[in-house]
């Protein structure tokens, strides 16, 4: 954006406020314009501050965007020290279509937009009902993860793990389970009064749509999903 206030501060508030008021208005169009709407603190390599915008539908908190300011350092490498001079900045943001679909059609399982199964693919198309029909599914395997965090910065540790939030338990489940993964979500969460560290308890619930899994093919998943967690994020199994 040009036209920005002289102050820093005031400038990066100026862009601030104008991400959030453009991508309210888009998340309002969809989600209805009374949608409850809430900002949480995130972490992206090319913007800071960083938010996920989350929406309230379906009696639950659902993320359907991340977003940012983008560094002033990256606008002058992409385009030259004299780009700095101008005072320019900017925000990025990017949605999940697919959470903005179960909206539009009442799609329970986000895993369902990767299936190659003809019970969901002929819903849609050409003079088709608006609303999804579902059908049955195999039994669920729920597994609990438990684990301490003291991130309180949205810069990586002196180690050089990466902070944690909840968004990044979301993405490495389907990056070791894949369509497997039906549900990631926090039961448990309390800051230890002498250490002030926080501990949270996730139940990651695995579930194939075509098939019975077996205890083996689940504990091995669990056992991969851990791992990511604990090598490359501030966190200490518990």
């Amino acid at each position: 954006r040009s036209l920005l206030p002289d102050d820093p501060a005031a400038a990066l508030l100026f862009v601030e406020n104008d991400l959030k008021t453009t991508l309210e208005g888009l998340a309002r169009k969809v989600f209805g314009e009374n949608a409850p709407i809430r900002w949480i603190d995130a972490y992206f390599p090319f913007t800071h501050p960083s938010w996920e915008m989350e929406v309230f539908f379906n009696g639950q908190w659902l993320e359907v965007l991340g977003s940012g300011c983008v560094h002033t350092k990256l606008l002058e490498r992409v385009n030259g020290p004299e780009y700095g001079e101008k005072k320019t900045q900017g925000w990025a943001f990017g949605l999940g279509l697919e959470r903005w679909a179960m909206v539009l059609y009442d799609i329970p399982d986000i895993r369902l937009f990767w299936t190659d199964n003809p019970k969901f693919l002929d819903q849609f198309g050409p003079n088709k009902p608006n609303r999804f029909s579902p059908y049955s599914k195999f039994p669920p395997c729920p597994k609990d993860l438990a684990f301490w965090t003291s991130s309180s910065s949205s810069s990586p540790s002196s180690s050089g793990r990466l902070p944690f939030t909840d968004n990044t338990l979301f993405e490495l489940a389907r990056e070791t389970a894949g369509d497997l993964v039906e549900n990631v979500e926090c039961i448990d969460e309390f800051v230890h009064p002498k250490t002030g560290r926080t501990s949270k308890c996730f139940r990651i619930t695995y579930r194939s749509m075509d098939r019975s899994l077996t205890n083996e093919e689940v504990n091995s998943l669990q056992t991969r999903l851990r791992d990511s967690l604990s090598s490359s994020y501030d966190v200490e199994l518990r």
